[in-house]
């Protein structure tokens, strides 16, 4: 199995600059589509699930993340302050190590309600980390990351049924996917001074979260030291080609950053109340997920994130034209598909150039003259000649499926 550096480059999937610097990474069009795909999954799947969409500045004030608690117990990690003008009038910003302070402030813009509650923002964010050079490493440890990001403000009694439904998502993601995971991590405060001190809390968080892993009938390891400054978590953990664990997916239960931006909501008998924020993360960061797929899939995606879709072969010169039009209906039908011309070789090579794409359809002179193709898929299949538009509509059905299978059930 190959690892996803090596795969991603040879793909055209991705690549970096001395330049630009290291885990920085930039994607190639290919890559970008596979992206793309994802981050529209995830989008279409969240708004299912009753998230509202939002977007927030990749920079805030040096006081946003000292009332967050991120610069206390995060510094570290982040990059440090940019100075803007000079003397008492001068201001640092900082460019954001994590969404939630963000999604705070915008729960707190609006007097909210019991009836508001659960209230679901997501968006897919850019932070960034002052990653180490010694440890950065392709798409999997990068100093700019695109979160799939999304903060759950609800109240006590809906923070378990909310991280039961995160879990049921990831679940249901991986599956579109095609990624199993390697095994779910409660992962709790160790010692040290990194965390915030509020034992109850974090024991009640704790046991939140311990309710919605035996609802979901997960299996999990408790560890100690693995959990986020504010609050134990859910992590869920892939492995890599190596062997190597990281995590993809999280759900954390959070009642300190609530508290530091005293956030509240009018309950039903007219009081005002702390709601909890539950974080989750679906498919973590679009690099790391991209990374996990490459090394998953060594390049042959599921039909739905496949860079380039369908390929279409003509055998000859005189094919060309109706291959042509073969594409523009795939095109047409939301198909990522190419042509594949004569120029490129003979069929042989060209067929095998394109092993990777889940559908090829030849056009010969037979198909030519009826308006069909020939479909070969991806595992080996070749099936009957099919009338264009019906190979284009099957294609299009097992894409939109967004399933790991290259054909329709029962086709």
């Amino acid at each position: 199995m190959q690892d996803h550096r090596r795969l991603g480059r040879e793909l055209d999937l991705f690549d970096t600059d001395p330049l630009i610097g290291a885990g920085l990474p930039y994607w190639l069009p290919a890559g970008a589509a596979v992206r793309q795909a994802l981050e529209e999954y995830v989008a279409g799947l969240e708004h299912r699930a009753g998230y509202q969409r939002v977007y927030s500045p990749v920079l805030g004030k040096r006081e946003l993340y000292e009332l967050s608690g991120h610069w206390e117990h995060y510094r570290d990690d982040m990059f440090p302050p940019l100075r803007l003008g000079s003397g008492p009038e001068g201001e640092e910003v900082v460019l954001r190590p994590s969404l939630c302070p963000h999604h705070a402030l915008i729960y707190r813009a609006r007097e909210r309600s019991y009836r508001d509650l659960p209230l679901r923002l997501a968006e897919l964010g850019a932070m960034y980390r002052a990653e180490l050079s010694g440890v950065l490493g392709g798409l999997t440890r990068v100093r700019a990351i695109q979160l799939n990001d999304a903060h759950v403000f609800c109240t006590l009694e809906q923070v378990a049924d909310e991280a039961l439904a995160a879990l049921r998502m990831i679940r249901e993601a991986y599956a579109a996917m095609g990624l199993d995971a390697a095994r779910h991590r409660l992962s709790l405060p160790g010692p040290g001074g990194k965390y915030v001190r509020d034992p109850g809390l974090w024991r009640r968080a704790g046991a939140l979260l311990e309710e919605a892993l035996a609802a979901a009938g997960v299996p999990y390891d408790a560890e100690e030291g693995e959990a986020a400054f504010y609050g134990p978590k859910i992590d869920v953990q892939v492995r890599d080609a190596a062997g190597r664990e990281a995590t993809l997916s999280t759900v954390q239960v959070d009642f300190h950053q609530p508290a530091r931006f005293g956030l509240a909501y009018v309950g039903a008998d007219g009081a005002r109340h702390r709601p909890v924020m539950v974080h989750r993360s679906v498919v973590g960061s679009a690099e790391r997920a991209v990374a996990q797929l490459i090394e998953v899939h060594q390049g042959a995606f599921p039909p739905w994130l496949a860079p380039v879709q369908a390929v279409v072969l003509p055998v000859g010169e005189a094919e060309v034209a109706p291959a042509a039009a073969l594409v523009r209906r795939c095109v047409e039908a939301g198909l990522r598909a190419e042509l594949a011309g004569p120029e490129r070789g003979t069929l042989g090579a060209r067929v095998r150039a394109a092993r990777l794409a889940p559908y090829q359809a030849v056009v010969g002179p037979r198909e030519a003259a009826g308006g069909e193709a020939a479909l070969r898929l991806r595992d080996g299949r070749r099936l009957a000649p099919l009338p264009a538009a019906e190979a284009v509509a099957r294609m299009a059905a097992a894409v939109a499926a967004r399933r790991p299978a290259l054909w329709p059930e029962g086709a």
